[in-house]
């Protein structure tokens, strides 16, 4: 029995593997949003005030002692409607994607198996909703039906499946070709069984990927149709209808508008950080092409 070794030449240059190494783009991000997650999960816990009670005493309090964040025109503390908006948006971000990938997975699925007319339909479906202004018609769409909590979600869901749909068919196809996924339909692995267990695992990395990113444009399009009375109808506090209810006194009270417009523009940038994160690591075509 022969043991191979490598050997290095004199004056050859060693080449070290990267490491692994945790950098600021993950911890930066990771934290604000484990921060945002327990505030929101435990926001009637940590909350100093109920979000809705009103004090016209306190109308538009400065940041202090009595009121970290300021207060609004109802007297309202700022920062635990903050605490209980991001439990809204959180909520709205996650659930509405889930909705997306739950329709966008079944169609991309169906187009990559089924093909034919019926795949190019999809595909022509999955264009139009891709060339389709979102912010407009989730606008249109909750106008018409009204605003509630289940409404917003079920619209940013509905409008957001078509990019997991079209992802999904291509990666679909791309995994159909591989050699031992055509050995082992050619062993007779059915159609079903050959999906759940060579296809749709190989999917799992890709569609946490832009299921972060999706979220990051949940949340923000949800903060859109707050902010124009479309979107969580009140008493339920959300970042958008924060801003919304602040511009009128953003002279007289700079606070209303920064600390919910902050929140929103941080929770977006950090998630979508997050989700260039797990793309470095977790889709192997990426890290090919640079």
């Amino acid at each position: 029995m022969t043991m191979k070794t490598n050997v290095i030449e004199p004056g050859a240059t060693v080449v070290k593997q990267p490491r692994n190494r945790i950098s600021w783009r993950t911890i930066i991000p990771a934290t604000f949003l484990l921060i945002v997650v327990f505030t929101s999960v435990f926001a009637d816990v940590l909350a100093p005030y109920d979000a809705n009670t009103q004090n016209l005493k306190a109308f538009l309090t400065e940041p202090g002692s009595e009121f970290v964040m300021g207060s609004d025109a109802l007297g309202r503390d700022i920062f635990s409607r903050l605490m209980h908006g991001g439990r809204v948006s959180l909520l709205v971000g996650v659930s509405s994607v889930g909705v997306a990938i739950i329709i966008g997975v079944l169609m991309g699925i169906m187009s990559a198996m089924i093909g034919g007319w019926i795949g190019e339909a999809i595909m022509r479906l999955t264009d139009l909703f891709l060339s389709l202004p979102s912010v407009l018609i989730a606008l249109a769409v909750a106008a018409t039906l009204g605003p509630s909590l289940l409404n917003v979600i079920l619209i940013i869901g509905f409008i957001y499946w078509a990019p997991f749909a079209r992802m999904v068919r291509g990666e679909a196809l791309s995994i159909r070709e591989l050699d031992y996924v055509q050995a082992a339909y050619a062993v007779g692995c059915g159609p079903l069984r050959l999906l759940w267990l060579h296809i749709l695992p190989n999917l799992v990395n890709t569609i946490i990927v832009m299921a972060t990113l999706q979220i990051a444009a949940a949340i923000l399009l949800e903060s859109t149709l707050s902010f124009l009375g479309v979107g969580v109808p009140p008493p339920m506090p959300t970042w958008g209808m924060m801003v919304a209810e602040g511009r009128p006194y953003v002279e007289l009270g700079w606070w209303t508008v920064l600390f919910p417009g902050l929140a929103i523009m941080i929770t977006v940038l950090s998630t979508n950080l997050l989700g260039d994160v797990l793309r470095d690591r977790l889709d192997p075509k990426f890290n090919r092409a640079r």
